[in-house]
């Protein structure tokens, strides 16, 4: 029986046990994956050195980059970006993290870059997944700005977001957890009026299926799309490491 499990803070809510119990099942496959949510760091550290019969972990929201020093080893993905939401234990017994955030997130944009259009994007926040937004941003080849609410040189505020700039940046994704149920009357407050039907944006939550985030770009002309596909893609690419 393989084991496998989700890490994260208060991911009752978590798509990853439902996915991987389903595929489980449909394709007769002897593992069982569960949820270990964990209210601190130090809770991490205890939680790799009682669960040494798990083959791998995910990571999510607050830990992707808050795991990296209880690893043995990163691959140069994961290194470069600096986050990790892939675990394996190896046959020695020691950790690699791996990132396929990056993947799942640049196989579910590129269909809609066909048309080269979107050359320039907004990184809607900071943390662990943001920096894996980033990188397939930068394999593609489309420049990048962050905004946060306190931010660092080279960085925008939601206030810097001004009918110009959202002119030249259309490509706008949410890396926030900011309108995830039960939160959904939130978004990211940018000027969503200065919308237009050459925007494409794109959320990180999926759940709701459309966000207020989403549904605004949507009245304004906006493409949109959700974090569904890419959760499935970076799934699948766990799976693989996995095995």
């Amino acid at each position: 029986m393989i084991k496998l499990g989700l890490i994260g803070k208060d991911i009752d809510y978590s798509f990853s046990r439902l996915y991987f119990t389903e595929k489980f099942e449909k394709e007769t496959i002897e593992a069982d994956y569960s949820n270990f949510d964990c209210k601190s760091v130090q809770e991490l550290k205890e939680l790799f050195e009682t669960r040494k019969d798990c083959l791998g972990f995910n990571v999510t929201i607050p830990y992707k980059e808050s795991v990296v020093p209880f690893l043995d080893e990163m691959n140069k993905h994961a290194s470069a970006i600096g986050a990790v939401n892939t675990i394996k234990r190896q046959q020695n017994g020691k950790l690699k993290g791996f990132n396929t955030d990056y993947l799942g997130f640049r196989k579910s944009l590129q269909p809609f870059l066909k048309l080269k259009s979107h050359n320039h994007a907004l990184i809607l926040g900071t943390g662990g997944a943001s920096k894996a937004i980033a990188y397939a941003l930068e394999l593609e080849d489309i420049t990048y700005k962050f905004v946060s609410r306190s931010p660092k040189k080279g960085q925008f505020t939601y206030s810097d977001l001004t009918s110009a700039v959202l002119s030249k940046y259309t490509l706008i994704i949410n890396t926030t957890p900011v309108g995830t149920h039960p939160n959904v009357l939130e978004c990211p407050k940018i000027l969503y009026r200065a919308l237009t039907k050459d925007h494409l944006l794109y959320d990180l939550v999926y759940n709701p299926a459309e966000s207020l985030f989403l549904k605004n770009g949507r009245i304004q002309g906006a493409k949109t799309t959700n974090g569904l596909e890419m959760l499935k893609l970076q799934a699948e690419a766990a799976w693989e490491i996995w095995n």
